[in-house]
């Protein structure tokens, strides 16, 4: 199964290795002030419910140490990707949905 980054990536057609939060706001037209509170969210996840983020593989394990865990910026940016899919349609919004309501184009 695909990452949400890399989900992204295809259905743009994206062939370089990293975008920008700027970037992002540019293809997906959604303003980059929402893309920054969504990115905030993911760092406060991952502080307060550590036990949720996953190992470097893409694992889920609880007990893993912090070292074999994404950092804190992978798991902000795994749920920004998150929030731009499913707001494009690929599957249902289950987070930060209060912030899509902001995006004028953004239909439930």
């Amino acid at each position: 199964m695909p990452t949400n980054r890399q989900e992204y990536f295809k259905r743009h057609k994206i062939t370089k290795d990293t975008l920008s939060k700027t970037e992002i706001s540019k293809i997906s037209n959604i303003p980059i002030k929402i893309l920054n509170e969504v990115l905030e969210r993911g760092e406060g996840a991952y502080s307060n419910n550590p036990q949720s983020v996953r190992t470097k593989s893409g694992k889920k394990d609880p007990k893993a140490p912090l070292s074999k865990k994404m950092t804190m910026q992978q798991w902000a940016f795994g749920r920004l990707f998150s929030f731009v899919n499913k707001m494009e349609g690929k599957r249902k919004l289950n987070h930060d949905t209060d912030l899509a309501e902001k995006v004028s184009w953004y239909k439930k």
